[in-house]
């Protein structure tokens, strides 16, 4: 793991989405680096949150390092949102809308294999790289993608999905990623809160953790028979956080929220290590099992 990027990243999207105040990302931002957790994750498309996080971090660009993503939706109306142009486009106002003059990673954003073996996509963000507009080049994204990106010798960084009920990353891309000593920045996981019921799981997770929740209860997972005591609303975050980060192969898990004391609760659960082998064993098995069930059980991509 880098000693220079925080084990627990903070993911920009809800504050967009979901239209949080500029005085509240201020404020929760601001913890965030007083804290040291540096890793601030944000992308193009997150409507309004570059900007909120450009004015939070103004005066301690130093103190953050900033990751976006490019490439999707296009940057104008009928405009490839995989060339070239389109990308560079995209980077240049991501950094108009950040005010800061050079990203720390860019990320493309969930193009499929067949968009990265056509090239123009990286050499895009590489060019960018040369030209001193980011510092390091990546991919966001899953299953055979994301494998074939860690092999690629331009990738320097991957962001994928993994967690409790979204596994195959975890024998398919980071064993690849670790032969080339990739930074890797795990989304989703916590995994949308999928333990709560659909009608308590706020804005956009709402929706977009129903697979996960359909996942989890053929998993069957208790976190009390995991060894994680305590009321649910801390020992499944808990859970879920140190099984991401139980993997050497993980440099930071990149986690949404608009609520500082949720906040405050991760960052603890993160400093409590890695799960114990056999408690990892267990959850690997459960997966394994109930996949075999069948359905598709890829990462969600």
């Amino acid at each position: 793991r880098s000693p220079l990027v925080s084990v627990l990243g903070f993911g920009g999207a809800p504050i967009g989405f979901l239209e949080t105040e500029q005085r509240e990302v201020e404020r929760l931002i601001g913890s965030l680096l007083d804290r040291g957790l540096n890793l601030l994750d944000t992308a193009a498309m997150y409507r309004g949150s570059e900007e909120a996080i450009g004015r939070a971090i103004r005066g301690r660009r130093d103190d953050a390092v900033v990751v976006s993503k490019c490439g999707s939706p296009p940057a104008r109306e009928g405009l490839d949102p995989w060339s070239a142009e389109s990308i560079r486009g995209s980077i240049e106002r991501s950094l108009q809308r950040l005010a800061i003059d050079h990203l720390d990673v860019i990320l493309l954003h969930t193009c499929d294999l067949a968009t990265l073996e056509k090239g123009e996509a990286i050499e895009a963000i590489v060019q960018a790289k040369r030209d001193g507009l980011v510092r390091a080049v990546g991919y966001s994204g899953d299953n055979e993608a994301a494998a074939w990106a860690a092999e690629h010798p331009e990738i320097e960084v991957l962001q994928l999905s993994l967690n409790l009920a979204d596994q195959r990353n975890i024998d398919l891309v980071l064993p690849r990623a670790a032969a080339r000593s990739l930074g890797v920045m795990v989304k989703r996981p916590l995994a949308n809160a999928a333990w709560l019921a659909r009608s308590e799981r706020r804005g956009i997770y709402a929706d977009y953790g129903q697979p996960y929740e359909e996942r989890l209860k053929a998993m069957a997972l208790d976190p009390a028979l995991l060894g994680i005591a305590g009321p649910s609303e801390r020992a499944w975050p808990e859970l879920a956080l140190r099984f991401v980060l139980s993997f050497p192969q993980v440099t930071a898990a990149i986690v949404g929220s608009t609520n500082p004391a949720r906040v405050e609760q991760n960052a603890a659960a993160a400093a409590k290590g890695p799960l114990p082998a056999a408690t990892i064993a267990a959850i690997r098995s459960a997966f394994a099992s109930a996949a075999s069930g069948g359905g598709s059980w890829e990462a969600l991509g």
